[in-house]
């Protein structure tokens, strides 16, 4: 054979090889990057009152929802039954303590929220579902300084329960200007500085798009800022808080990449209000829209 055809066919061989190695690592990376921006669906139960739980699951999991969240424990079973989970189990109250209007900003509230939320804790654990919201009270006159300094008083008396059952609590940020007048935990700063003051990996917060788009807006700037502060999101068309899609003004696709690009492993909640007959339609465009 002549020496030089066999050298240019070896690398030719060489060459064949190393193109089919480079198309294998791109595909591979392809893959890799499409794995790490996987979003986990979930769906707040309260939005879908008239559909049956068990209804709500079995639809769900047709297109990719995992969980069914803001459940109570009496809804623990129907959810495990589907084989979904619950990413964020509902508050606990009591005669209106522990709800939105009346919580951890409160310092005669603190002994009952104890109580409660301890009950609610070991309910978490035993189920095997990892996070419980809470929420701060309205203001009702109270200063932020205080009532931040209340809130912090408060969850650290629960917070060594939290950290033993590993379960983390979550105050929820809500918008005061349209949904929920006089909510002190109302801006990301303030959560954010009560995180810091409180100072634990089981408390952060519940950062949701549509209420801090109507207080704050600069949603993508603020995820990519304070994100390791953030254990859960939700989401909601704006304005209205129907259906995510080109009905309103919030691009959800940039803000899924957004949250994402964090290395976030959590579940996105789908908190909006469908308007179109056919809810469990809208459910389903929902988690089309975030899954990136």
């Amino acid at each position: 054979m002549n020496p030089l055809l066999s050298r240019r066919s070896t690398i030719a061989r060489a060459a064949v090889v190393t193109a089919t190695t480079a198309a294998l690592g791109h595909r591979l990376a392809a893959a890799d990057a499409a794995a790490k921006l996987k979003i986990n669906h979930s769906a707040c139960k309260w939005c879908y009152a008239k559909i049956p739980l068990d209804d709500l699951c079995a639809a769900g999991k047709q297109f990719g929802l995992q969980s069914v969240e803001l459940l109570e424990p009496s809804d623990f079973a129907t959810v495990k039954k589907h084989g979904l989970h619950c990413a964020m189990v509902s508050f606990p109250q009591r005669n209106g303590i522990g709800t939105i209007s009346k919580a951890f900003n409160r310092l005669e509230h603190h002994d009952t929220l104890l109580e409660i939320y301890s009950e609610r804790i070991k309910q978490c654990a035993d189920a095997g579902f990892k996070q419980l919201i809470c929420f701060s009270g309205n203001r009702a006159g109270l200063d932020d300084e205080t009532g931040l300094k209340n809130c912090a008083t408060g969850l650290k008396r629960i917070l060594p329960l939290a950290e033993k059952s590993g379960i983390t609590l979550v105050m929820e940020l809500l918008n005061s200007r349209v949904n929920h007048k006089d909510y002190q935990c109302d801006k990301s700063a303030w959560g954010v500085a009560l995180c810091k003051a409180i100072g634990s990996e089981r408390f952060k917060l519940l950062y949701d798009i549509y209420h801090m788009q109507i207080m704050e807006g600069d949603v993508i700037t603020t995820i990519q800022r304070d994100h390791q502060y953030f254990a859960h999101y939700h989401t909601g068309g704006v304005p209205g808080r129907n259906e995510i899609d080109d009905t309103q003004e919030l691009n959800y696709p940039a803000i899924m990449r957004a949250i994402q690009a964090t290395g976030y492993k959590g579940y996105v909640g789908q908190e909006f209000i469908p308007k179109r007959e056919d809810k469990i339609a809208s459910l389903k465009q929902g988690v089309q829209i975030c899954t990136i």
